[in-house]
């Protein structure tokens, strides 16, 4: 896991053409704007979609809030209006898995307590990889963010 200052992320871009693709466009994005969906910002190399998933989730209490992790795609976790706190585990020490792995939704969640707890900040953005299991929406009330969805391959 990444966490860093959106301003600094370019460092990060070598890693794939696909996570290059991601931060250029949250780079040059208008913070201001905000229109609830999911859109197509680029493909990967292999003609993936990049999308993004602009949300105004409710909060949980933390330990009401589950580790997933991913095989497929790289999440980049940006909040846009209040700090989002996101549980954190090595995906590879976790035994609970609570629901299996979809396929179709490359998802998995686990009952698995989370190691970590991170708070990544408005103008910040956490960088997520298949080897990160994590537990978003922790807090109170509802936020803004984006979560931007990166092929991995």
């Amino acid at each position: 896991m990444i966490i860093c200052q959106i301003q600094d992320s370019a460092r990060y871009s070598a890693i794939s053409p696909a996570l290059r693709t991601a931060i250029e466009w949250l780079m040059n994005r208008q913070t201001n704007q905000f229109v609830p969906g999911i859109c197509t910002i680029g493909q990967s190399p292999d003609g993936t979609d990049i999308t993004v998933k602009c949300e105004e989730p409710a909060l949980l209490p933390r330990e009401k809030a589950r580790l997933e992790a991913h095989r497929k795609y790289i999440d980049i976790h940006v909040p846009l209006k209040g700090t989002e706190s996101m549980g954190w585990a090595p995906t590879a020490t976790l035994k609970h898995e609570s629901v299996p792995y979809s396929e179709e939704h490359d998802i998995a969640f686990f009952g698995d307590s989370a190691q970590s707890l991170l708070h990544i900040k408005v103008g910040q953005m956490a960088i997520v990889f298949p080897e990160d299991a994590h537990a978003p929406n922790i807090g109170l009330g509802n936020h803004r963010k984006l979560c931007i969805k990166i092929p991995v391959g």
